[in-house]
């Protein structure tokens, strides 16, 4: 059994240590934590299902004066695991690696961290067996997370060597304050970092794009217009066949009600999903349109819970889990129910 622990419980982490908690082939040793935040808080009325750690530099006595059980501190989890997920703030993560090291234990970071802190940058379809055996693993951002999702299903069935990109950003994670409340559309000087992000990871593929920041909370949406490799046309018809057989796409309508983003987050409260999370990205079947020998769709990205299942399969790369992409992503889908819609 592959014992993993999580450092940082906020908005990723949280939802890492119940990932790992979900795959029947890894234990959730702990988590770490600096201050007994209100995930904290709430992780202790649920009966502390998950064991917690201190980093350096917490206050243990405000533990104690909440009745918030430690098991010891951050280097003590790390002497108890295989391989550490760090989703710690931007910046902790690459002075954690120090640690890591030291421990000669293996490590996943998230989007914040610096493509530097990590071997390789990395994708649980696009790129799983470069992830193979190395020490430290970094994930791609949310958005480029799940745009490499459709972009490499695409590419995997029929070819692809051009995508342009919009990406209409949620400015803020639902209950921050710290972007202050606005009302107001901005724009980044183009290309963005995931048309750059996806031509890492896939460069076999150009591609470019544009992002608009926008005063909402609940999740992305990015539209794609895609090129088939060596000019063959990808159509409507082949490309919506790829995506509904993904696990990891959800193909939806908007006569069945999914109108935008706000749509997918109360499908997945309706669900009863945790936190109203979901793993996989959403795609509008009215969205795939043909121009000229190119296509184009558009998808939604739940930007909280989308990276969960490809740092799974970053578990599973690194410590030889799995040999190879394929075998790897149906275990990972299979513990996290990816898929079961369409029974």
């Amino acid at each position: 059994m592959v014992k993993v622990g999580v450092a940082g419980y906020g908005v990723i982490g949280q939802r890492l240590a119940d990932g790992v908690f979900l795959q029947k082939d890894m234990e959730l040793v702990g988590i770490a934590d600096l201050a007994p935040t209100l995930s904290i808080r709430a992780l202790k009325e649920k009966g502390m299902p998950y064991n917690l750690y201190l980093v350096d530099g917490a206050d243990k006595s405000k533990f104690d004066a909440l009745g918030i059980p430690c098991q010891g501190s951050f280097a003590d989890l790390i002497g108890k695991v295989d391989i550490m997920l760090d989703s710690s703030p931007g910046g902790v993560g690459a002075k954690n690696k120090e640690l890591y090291e030291k421990a000669g234990v293996k490590a996943i970071f998230q989007g914040g961290e610096k493509n530097s802190v990590a071997d390789v940058f990395f994708h649980g379809y696009a790129n799983y067996e470069k992830g193979l055996g190395v020490n430290y693993l970094k994930l791609t951002s949310c958005n480029t997370t799940g745009l490499i999702r459709s972009v490499d299903c695409l590419d995997r069935k029929y070819g692809v060597d051009r995508v342009a990109i919009t990406i209409i950003r949620r400015v803020a994670d639902p209950g921050d304050y710290h972007r202050g409340l606005t009302n107001a559309l901005q724009l980044e000087k183009a290309p963005s970092h995931q048309a750059l992000d996806l031509m890492t990871i896939m460069p076999h593929v150009e591609a470019t794009g544009i992002l608009v920041h926008t005063p909402v909370t609940h999740g992305h949406i990015i539209t794609v217009v895609a090129h088939g490799k060596g000019g063959k046309k990808i159509t409507r018809e082949m490309a919506l066949e790829a995506f509904k057989n993904h696990n990891r796409i959800r193909v939806v309508c908007l006569e069945d009600g999914f109108l935008g983003n706000a749509s997918f987050f109360r499908y997945a409260r309706d669900l009863g999903n945790p936190r109203g999370d979901m793993y996989e990205i959403g795609l509008w079947e009215d969205s795939i349109v043909e121009s000229g020998d190119d296509i184009m769709y558009a998808i939604n990205i739940p930007q909280e819970s989308v990276t969960i299942p490809e740092t799974m399969d970053g578990i599973r790369a690194a410590l030889k889990m799995q040999a190879d992409s394929a075998s790897a992503t149906a275990e990972t889908n299979k513990y996290l129910g990816l898929g079961k819609w369409k029974k």
